[in-house]
């Protein structure tokens, strides 16, 4: 930024002259981005690096050692490198100590000279008057590439270039190489893995160990049924996010007797070095994050398609690892003994094939139990929203106009998180009921179409596939935020897109700028897909409610007896839902009342449970 000083005072015009200060800010050489500190010095190639042909700033060169060299020689190279060499010499003039000159503060607070005579005179006010130099600045004059990435994205490029993947941008490591065609072992030698790199275990197993202090009732279960191994016997092909939440899960069933196999089912969530840790302890996993559409099914397939090991309980969040073996292996399908489901998504899919009688297998719910229900997508989401969008956007919540899409437990609680922090929140409902509890809760009720073109951010969470369609995203306005907080990537028409008129910008990992013809630009995080778990990390303890409930899930299907469950979809049994719920309060140093036997009779309820039907809504 230029700012030049002009001196007002007439009389003294010809003794001072205009001084040009400049600011030598790295942001005078370089274009506003509107990004964070942290984002603009990603962009920036380190010292060394970089385009080997680009000079270096006059400023930033270092002067050549000589013979000269020393403090004085030093001082006078910094001077002589200033823009405004020539000039802040005369004026710093009026400030060096004269002997012959002192200086008093006049009366009215200007400054006064005084002479050898005692004779004192009022200096030559100035009046500063600052000037902004124009700093219009283009967005394609800065340099493009970070190392081998590139910053923007056109869709105009190819019409052949996938976008269903963020594997060319996504991961920060500086190894391009694709984990699909990299040979790599553990130390104990196997290579039944496919990992971003094994030599991250190390690290991946100190985020476990964190995990674990947060994850009471899976460890205390661990304990506990250690001895009697519940899962012996068990073979279980799990498709879930890859985090290390998850890790203590699947070392939990593997300390229970289970054989494990795993791949994530996000492209994005997968945390490298968790997965490596895995791979390190003998978990045959295939996951990595940025994986491809094709790297994906690949992953899911390698997990279920080995010789000579035939998996006989499935745990999936999604429905696509049940959707892989139904459609591929349908002789391995009849043989799996058990599904644990615990996404919207995957229980529908669920319920479809129950309904059209290709069900064949029994399949439980948990996505419906009330520990996963009021906990995980409530309170986990409550807190995880504003971790999202905080880190992709760095955005302040206070006064912004946001509408949540469905007002189920995950809608709830980004409502309240988001107006806790004063922002004004629509909600769009399909549900009745569900509308009316958004409106005690002081929310307005609205349709899309209502809002769409004043809200700042939108945010869905119905499950549902199209809520935000083509003729939403062209209706927003500049700069709007556009995220999904449900599972599926099905609820933001992302796809619609995809077309030679928009350009893609991506502004940094998990962040782009979709940008009109004429100029106006959306802010899609995650390429509509999950943002808490794709774009930061959820509470531990909260998992380790949804965890625990897994583990019990698969143990009450693995140990059945035959006839107990027949083909269909089950609820966790109230019982086990009230035990999980119990595992956990010690954390809190929390004390259950009991009841007597006087008041165990009168509401008719066994003294240790459980305390509510299976009809009654919490």
């Amino acid at each position: 930024m230029s700012v030049q000083v002009v001196s007002a005072a007439a009389a003294a015009a010809a003794k001072v002259p205009e001084v040009e200060l400049k600011d030598l800010s790295p942001s005078e050489a370089e274009p506003q981005l509107g990004l964070s500190a942290a984002a603009v010095g990603a962009m920036v190639p380190p010292a060394g690096g970089g385009d080997p042909e680009a000079p270096a700033p006059a400023a930033e060169r270092p002067p050549a050692p000589g013979p000269g060299s020393g403090p004085a020689a030093a001082a006078a190279a910094a001077a002589a490198l200033s823009p405004a060499a020539g000039k802040v010499p005369q004026a710093s003039a009026m400030k060096r100590s004269d002997p012959h000159h002192q200086h008093q503060r006049h009366r009215d607070g200007g400054e006064a000279l005084v002479s050898p005579d005692g004779t004192v005179t009022e200096a030559p006010r100035t009046v500063k008057k600052i000037q902004f130099a124009d700093q219009k600045q283009e967005f394609n004059k800065r340099p493009t590439k970070i190392g081998r990435r590139s910053l923007s994205r056109s869709i105009s490029q190819s019409s052949t270039d996938s976008y269903s993947s963020a594997a060319s941008y996504t991961d920060s490591s500086d190894d391009e190489t694709s984990p699909r065609d990299k040979q790599q072992k553990n130390s104990k030698g196997s290579s039944d893995f496919c990992v971003k790199n094994i030599k991250q275990a190390e690290f991946g197993r100190r985020e476990i160990e964190i995990a674990e202090q947060e994850m009471p009732a899976l460890m205390a279960l661990r304990k506990r049924a250690q001895g009697e191994k519940p899962l012996a016997g068990a073979k279980i092909v799990g498709c879930t996010h890859i985090t290390a939440q998850t890790a203590v899960l699947m070392e939990t069933l593997g300390a229970l007797g289970a054989q494990c196999r795993w791949a994530a089912c996000n492209i994005y969530s997968t945390l490298n070095e968790v997965a490596a840790a895995l791979a390190e302890s003998g978990f045959p996993v295939f996951a990595w994050k940025g994986e491809s559409e094709d790297d994906f099914w690949w992953c899911i397939d390698r997990c279920v398609n080995v010789e000579g090991w035939q998996p006989n309980m499935i745990l999936d969040d999604g429905g696509d690892l049940t959707h892989w073996i139904y459609k591929k292996y349908p002789n391995m399908f009849k043989k799996i003994k058990g599904i644990v489901e615990e996404s919207v998504t995957g229980v529908h899919r669920l319920y479809q094939l129950s309904k059209a009688g290709k069900l064949c297998v029994p399949a439980m719910n948990v996505n419906d139990s009330v520990t996963k229900q009021k906990f995980d997508n409530l309170y986990c989401c409550r807190e995880s929203i504003l971790d999202g969008l905080k880190r992709t956007t760095d955005m302040m919540f206070g006064g912004k106009q946001v509408v949540v899409c469905g007002y189920g437990e995950v809608g709830k609680g980004c409502c309240a998180a988001l107006k806790a922090m004063g922002s004004i929140v629509y909600v769009t409902e399909i549900d009745p009921i569900c509308a009316l509890q958004a409106c005690m809760d002081g929310f307005r009720l609205v349709k899309l179409n209502e809002v769409i073109r004043q809200v700042d951010i939108v945010i869905t969470c119905t499950g549902n596939k199209n809520v935000v369609t083509r003729e939403h995203l062209d209706r927003m306005k500049n700069s709007c935020i556009v995220c999904n907080m449900g599972h599926s990537n099905t609820e933001i028409d992302v796809a619609s897109l995809r077309t030679p008129e928009l350009t893609w910008e991506r502004v940094r990992s998990q962040v782009d700028h979709v940008i009109w013809p004429d100029g106006k630009r959306i802010v899609l995080l995650a390429e509509g897909r999950l943002l808490n778990l794709s774009c930061s990390t959820v509470p531990t303890f909260v998992l380790s409610i949804t965890a625990t409930t897994q583990a019990l899930a698969l143990i009450e299907l693995y140990n059945a007896p035959e006839g107990r469950y027949k083909q269909d979809v089950y609820l966790l049994p109230k019982k086990m839902d009230e035990y999980v719920a119990s595992l956990h309060l010690p954390t809190f140093d929390a004390h259950l009342t009991e009841l007597t036997d006087e008041q165990a009779k009168y509401l008719g309820l066994n003294k240790n449970g459980p305390f509510k039907p299976n009809y009654y809504r919490y």
